[in-house]
């Protein structure tokens, strides 16, 4: 695990959107990883902490002092999946 976190740019991207590519990037990182997500999607610090929630990784809360909107989670060792199109839902 490195001790520096992954920034992931979200940028303006939806919640939808963001969230099928949040995953895509958390497969590939090892257990552990710290995440920072850019988004300035008004619905992120709802929905990514209830996506943490629902896939076992585990929410950190907004980056203080971030330039933009930044929001940390943790990879879990073991997800649990969501549906391909709807990262929102249980696979």
């Amino acid at each position: 695990m490195s001790a520096d976190p992954v920034v992931i740019d979200g940028g303006d991207r939806s919640c939808v959107r963001l969230l099928l590519e949040l995953r895509g990037h958390l497969a590939g990182l090892a257990p552990g990883t710290v995440v920072h997500l850019m988004a300035t999607d008004p619905a992120a610090p709802i929905d990514l902490p209830a996506w943490c929630h629902l896939t076992g990784h585990t929410y950190l809360g907004p980056v203080e002092g971030a330039p933009t909107s930044t929001y940390a989670l943790q990879v879990t060792a073991d997800p649990r999946l969501t549906a391909p199109e709807s990262p929102w839902r249980p696979g």
